[in-house]
Order: structure tokens, then sequence, then C-alpha cells
């Protein structure tokens, strides 16, 4: 007569019963870990229907996930205004140290090339009494795009026309797919910063131009203080 062998565990069933153990001998664990929960599905018998205490569980689920993509995405913004405000403040200590206007365009191009990873960048001062007249024989029926940033007064952000990309960018025209204008205007100060980029999404319409209008008055500050050259 053959004895039957007796049958040995499998590997998971020794780890299920590790975990069993475990949390018999810490019954507070989920209480310690409650983020848990939020990630494993717990059946409950309720044959083929499912149960009220299911869907709520599933809807605290989605909440939770909602809960925490929110909370990623303001933390990726205050990281973000973080690092702009102390690139923003060495600019400003940049040109604070600049006593002449090639020294305060120097500040500009290394810093918003470097730091604000522009691809490229153009500084233009005019007299303000020749701007319109200017504006007209340069740009032709592209003027009026001008005339009206400088009325507004207020920083623009999007594509440019081909025309109007080389009357502001030259030679480098071609690679720019964005640009930000920001106007510069304070006593004796009449002009605009141009920042250009190759990703067509740098600088979109919808983008908020807060920063864009102090870089421009802290600029225009600047200029006053030193020689400046018109058109």
């Amino acid at each position: 007569m053959t004895q039957k062998a007796p049958s040995e565990n499998s590997p998971s069933d020794d780890f299920e019963s590790q975990v069993s153990d475990f949390l018999t001998e810490h019954p507070d664990f989920f209480i310690r870990h409650p983020q848990i929960l939020g990630e494993i599905e717990i059946p409950h018998e309720s044959g083929t229907a499912v149960s009220l205490i299911e869907r709520q569980v599933e809807s605290l689920r989605k909440q939770l996930k909602e809960t925490r993509h929110q909370l990623d995405e303001v933390t990726e913004v205050a990281r973000h205004n973080h690092s702009l405000q102390e690139r923003m403040h060495h600019l400003t200590l940049e040109l604070i140290d600049a006593a002449t206007f090639d020294e305060v365009l120097n500040a500009l191009e290394d810093e918003l090339h470097d730091d604000f990873k522009a691809d490229a960048m153009e500084l233009r001062l005019f007299s303000s009494s020749h701007i319109d007249e200017h504006l007209e024989e340069t740009l032709n029926d592209q003027a009026d795009t001008f005339q009206q940033f400088f009325s507004q007064n207020a920083p623009i952000c999007g594509q440019l026309d081909p025309e109007q990309l080389n009357y502001i960018f030259g030679a480098e025209s071609d690679l720019i797919n964005s640009t930000a204008l920001i106007p510069l205007k304070s006593e004796g100060v009449l002009g605009m910063l141009a920042i250009g980029s190759a990703d067509p999404k740098r600088f979109a319409p919808h983008h908020g131009t807060e920063f864009l209008t102090r870089l421009g008055e802290i600029i225009s500050r600047t200029l006053q203080a030193v020689s400046l050259p018109g058109i």
C-alpha cells in the first residue's frame, strides 16, 4: 500500500501566509498607511450586483486621484514661479550694475539666452516723434500691429508675420516660431524688447504677461540712467 506524500505549499501560499501573519501582528498598519487603501480593491459580497459600498469606494478613489493630480500641478507651478523669481532677481542685479547702454544690452543678451533659454533677443529704441513714420516706411501694411502695440503699452505673445519677424530679428527670423514683445516706456525711453523662441508654444497668446510687464518696467527704468542711441 502506497502512502500519499504531503503536499508542499507553493511560494504564493507562503507569501500570503506571511502577509496574513504580518497584518495580524500589526493591526494598525492601514491606519498608519491609509494611502494604500486608495490603491487596492476589496471585493464586497453582493452577488452579481455592484454594492453601494463598492460604488462609494470607487468614487472616493477617483476623487483621490484627481486631488493628487491637482496637487502635483500646483506644486509644479510653485516650483516654476520660484525658479522664475530667482532668475528675475539675478537679471535685476545685473541690470543695476550696468552703467552704459552697451552693458545693459550685454546683460540682457547673457541672461535671456542663458537663464531664460531665449533663442533670439533684440532691443529696439525709437524717437517718439518719428516712430509712426519709421514703422510705416519700414513695414508698410504691417506697421499697424506695432503701432497698436505701442498705444496699448502691454506685452503680447504669439506668432508674427514673416515681414515682422524679419524687421525684428533679421537673419535669425527663419528660426523664430513664437515671440514675446515687451514695450519699453519711461521718461526719455521708447522702445521694445523682443524675445524669440524656436518653440511655437513657448510664447502663446493665452499665456500670462505679468512677468513680461515687470521685466519691461525694470529695463525701462534702467535705460533711463544710461545714454541711449535712437533710430
